[in-house]
């Protein structure tokens, strides 16, 4: 069974979007541990919507203001613990999701790599591009490394010009897989279904 932790080099990079392609793909359940804002339409129920059949486990913190995990808590007077963190028992492969980068804080006290690092699962890492991605990316492979922490897949989300490309995939271990997803404006679950299918055809 497939164990994945899906992050970015930073927000709005297609997380969420990767996340429904690889649990499709690996007939996975889902797991989002912290919901910053629009807990009327979450991750959760993206994924349920996009993916066929997902069993999505419920957050562990689910807060209201859409901000940095550790601003959302504190509106609502509540710390972050990471000892309540707990992978969700399950028989089936598990897409777990973060939010934003590796160093969002959850508290004052430790950082997503921190949760990462205590669920002890390899990672995919998500990168889009824009002006500094390389950058961005760079610094989250280094900080991976840093924690002794896996990088299973790279996976590039849309486009990039081959320069870019070249210097991102150029800089990760052999080992580490490398994930082209294509680009994505409006999700839906034909699309995802048709991406998943390009992955098997891949022999991911």
């Amino acid at each position: 069974m497939t164990q994945l932790f899906i992050t970015g080099i930073g927000t709005e990079v297609g997380k969420t979007i990767c996340s429904a392609i690889l649990t499709q793909y690996f007939k996975a359940d889902y797991w989002k541990p912290v919901q910053s804002g629009d807990l009327d339409n979450s991750d959760s129920h993206k994924i349920e919507s996009w993916t066929e059949n997902t069993i999505c486990h419920p957050e562990t913190y689910r807060f209201k203001l859409a901000a940095s995990p550790h601003q959302s808590a504190g509106e609502e007077s509540i710390e972050i613990e990471i000892e309540n963190f707990k992978l969700p028992k399950t028989d089936n492969s598990l897409i777990v999701e973060g939010a934003g980068g590796l160093m969002v804080p959850l508290s004052d006290h430790f950082f997503m790599i921190d949760l990462i690092e205590k669920l002890a699962l390899p990672v995919g890492l998500v990168v889009r591009n824009y002006l500094g991605c390389i950058n961005h990316t760079l610094l989250s492979i280094m900080a991976l490394e840093q924690k002794k922490l896996k990088l299973e897949f790279l996976i590039l989300n849309g486009t990039f010009p081959p320069d870019t490309e070249r210097v991102i995939t150029g800089f990760i271990k052999k080992e580490t897989r490398i994930i082209r997803i294509p680009e994505m404006d409006q999700p839906t679950k034909d699309s995802i279904k048709a991406s998943a299918e390009q992955l098997t055809k891949t022999n991911l």
